[in-house]
């Protein structure tokens, strides 16, 4: 069993809850994806990302992110690889005709619903070395050595973390795809908002292609 206080864990939540809800990379795409392509897309690249947290945990726990805050290379190479992922997103939404209400249907037919949008949050998260980082630095503060197993703590907080992750993306992405519903039946604000979307994830990519690793 893991020894932890209720304390220690309700003050982590609390931290965690609003370093989530701070505009960031991950809750800016969940939002614009919401209003451009609906709910679906909304939550389920909210989910994709949470589980993304999950690969983010296992590695911190496992002593991998360390070695990722050690070798340039590696940081690099991963930094690269999420930055051209990012831009690849924003490009084929800039070549999107834009979503309506019907055309939303027929998309979601096709890609069977939300699993599309959970992919490309998983691969979004769990490739960005800026967030492997952030739970290496994160994660211990709130990590009590009295109470011995610091990996098992650690394994614990991130899936909290996962978890509440998945409540906040998840209320986003349906409100967001709410309001997205009502634009969308307007064509022409459906092609904006996915233009809009493109941009924000080529701009994200171009960040994140250009971040260090402080």
């Amino acid at each position: 069993m893991i020894d932890v206080t209720f304390a220690q864990v309700a003050g982590f939540l609390l931290a965690a809850a609003l370093i989530t809800l701070a505009p960031g990379p991950d809750n800016l795409s969940v939002l614009s994806l919401g209003l451009s392509r609906g709910r679906r897309a909304g939550i389920g690249f909210g989910l994709g990302c949470a589980l993304g947290c999950f690969i983010h945990t296992l590695l911190a726990t496992l002593g991998v992110t360390a070695l990722i805050a050690a070798s340039e290379t590696a940081f690099t190479a991963l930094k690269l690889a999420g930055a051209a992922y990012l831009c690849w997103l924003g490009w084929k939404a800039l070549q999107s005709p834009g979503a309506t209400l019907g055309a939303e249907e027929e998309v979601l037919q096709i890609d069977q619903a939300m699993r599309p949008y959970l992919m490309r949050g998983f691969v979004a998260n769990a490739i960005n070395p800026k967030v492997a980082l952030f739970f290496l630095a994160f994660l211990p503060q709130f990590i009590d050595p009295a109470r011995g197993n610091a990996a098992a703590q650690t394994a614990l907080l991130g899936t909290l973390f996962a978890a509440q992750t998945v409540l906040i993306f998840g209320a986003i992405g349906y409100y967001a795809g709410t309001v997205g519903g009502w634009l969308r039946g307007r064509p022409a604000v459906g092609r904006w908002l996915d233009r809009a979307t493109g941009v924000l994830f080529i701009g994200l990519g171009i960040r994140l292609a250009l971040a260090g690793k402080d």
